[in-house]
């Protein structure tokens, strides 16, 4: 099936990454963040100072224990860092030197059903890899799917390229994609970019409905993919997760042991050398931006900059992210901001001539250039949402909390990434991604 998307724009940054692997210092602390799942409550297992193996589990969600957060490494429980009314952030480790395995038990691969599937992924820590839509949160392991949905790509900026870090992966990922395929009796999905002629891993996958997507960014986001093969309705539920994840679960079920390395990608304008580097998920940044960013004051992404979270230069890489950015911060004020012309400025407007040359990278930072003000009505959202609702008015509907309002104009079919443009070219500067993660909020308590 192709998809042709027509909305939407590609913004130039400078600071992608060479393909090419480079070597860095193995980190000694590691986290995971129960900030990485959304409405989880998490109910700890461990205590400071508890020594653990990989695999062994750190918390489970307070609302079904059967989901478990395991450990990425062997190490000791250095801390657990609390917010505000003790919130749980993250619950920090301090590795091994060599890391030790939980051994996990498993019947031949082929004897397995779908529930010694999904007891597998429970019991090692697996499952919250998978999520679903709508709401964006860690899969329901008692529902069953209307279909599967894996993006092979990423169109956001500076996203790293998939069809490298697979190279010569075919085994592994097709045995992933057999595991995955009997969660679901419906179509598993595997939409690859039409724009470019996808690897061979992905074009030679077996036992998955194979899509195209054509278009601008957002066209590699999981919502956009859903609306055009096969929308979400009210009651529906869908599941995803990413080609890595399809990985490491393939991994896991071979090795019957928690093995959550990744490939990342350093990015961004401040970045030296953009590269790529093999990590296990959780690891500190900081051994591999501290000699290998510029001396300005930086600001540290755990993703892209248009979804990413914010996090310091020791800080720690999100469960879900295979990617960091870093940009420069935006602390500074501009003599007539957006009035005075400029080759060197970004606009997805023609307000300066970057339209001009199409091609070329910018150094962009984390200035708003300005702050909010009317929410005015000028058809930019419009331009950038290829999912076919009214976007302002939905915001509008959620501002006022008018449930069936929301429904009627289609919050099940979206997620806040979905609106990461709309939020950038913002005229008014509303943060309208918090705005929509509220309104899924609302519809998700109001029916649970």
């Amino acid at each position: 099936m192709d998809v042709k998307i027509s909305k939407g724009a590609n913004i130039k940054i400078k600071g992608s990454a060479d393909r090419v692997y480079a070597n860095h210092t193995e980190p000694e602390f590691y986290a995971l963040k129960p900030t990485d799942f959304h409405s989880l409550i998490p109910k700890m297992v461990v205590r400071e100072g508890d020594y653990v193996m990989a695999g062994d589990v750190l918390f489970n969600d307070k609302k079904n224990e059967k989901i478990k957060f395991t450990s990425p490494i062997s190490g000791h429980v250095l801390e657990i860092k609390r917010g505000e009314k003790r919130k749980i952030l993250e619950v920090k480790l301090q590795s091994d030197d060599e890391i030790k395995y939980k051994k996990f038990n498993l019947s031949a691969p082929d004897e397995l059903k779908r529930q010694d599937i999904i007891d597998f992924m429970l019991d090692s820590g697996l499952w919250p890899f998978i999520r679903q839509r709508p709401f964006s949160t860690i899969a329901d392991p008692s529902q069953q799917p209307k279909a599967i949905f894996i993006s092979a790509f990423d169109s956001a900026p500076l996203a790293p390229d998939n069809d490298f870090i697979f190279h010569g992966d075919n085994g592994l990922f097709q045995f992933g994609l057999d595991i995955i395929t009997q969660l679901c009796n419906g179509v598993t999905h595997l939409n690859l970019d039409g724009n470019s002629n996808s690897n061979k891993v992905f074009r030679e996958a077996k036992g998955v409905q194979i899509n195209n997507i054509f278009g601008p960014h957002p066209s590699g986001n999981i919502g956009v993919q859903i609306h055009h093969i096969d929308p979400i309705n009210k009651g529906d539920v869908v599941w995803y997760l990413s080609p890595q994840d399809v990985l490491t679960i393939g991994r896991c079920f071979r090795d019957k042991k928690y093995d959550v390395s990744k490939i990342i990608a350093l990015t961004g304008p401040k970045v030296l050398k953009p590269r790529y580097y093999k990590v296990i998920s959780g690891s500190s940044i900081k051994g591999l931006v501290s000699e290998n960013t510029s001396k300005d004051q930086k600001r540290f992404i755990s993703g892209n900059v248009l979804t990413g979270q914010r996090i310091e230069s020791d800080g720690f890489l999100g469960f879900y992210d295979s990617q960091i950015t870093v940009i420069k911060e935006g602390n500074y004020s501009e003599f007539f901001g957006w009035l005075l012309p400029g080759f060197n400025k970004y606009s997805l407007s023609r307000t300066f001539f970057s339209w001009l040359n199409s091609k070329k990278e910018y150094d962009l930072d984390s200035n708003t250039h300005g702050e909010e003000r009317a929410y005015v009505v000028t058809g930019q959202y419009e331009s950038y949402m290829p999912i076919d609702i009214f976007p302002v008015q939905l915001i509008k509907a959620i501002l006022i909390e008018d449930i069936e309002l929301m429904e009627n104009l289609g919050i099940y079919e979206v997620d806040p990434e979905d609106f990461a443009l709309c939020e950038y070219s913002c005229t008014s500067k509303i943060p309208v991604q918090s705005i929509v993660r509220k309104g899924l909020d609302i519809i998700q308590k109001e029916f649970s």
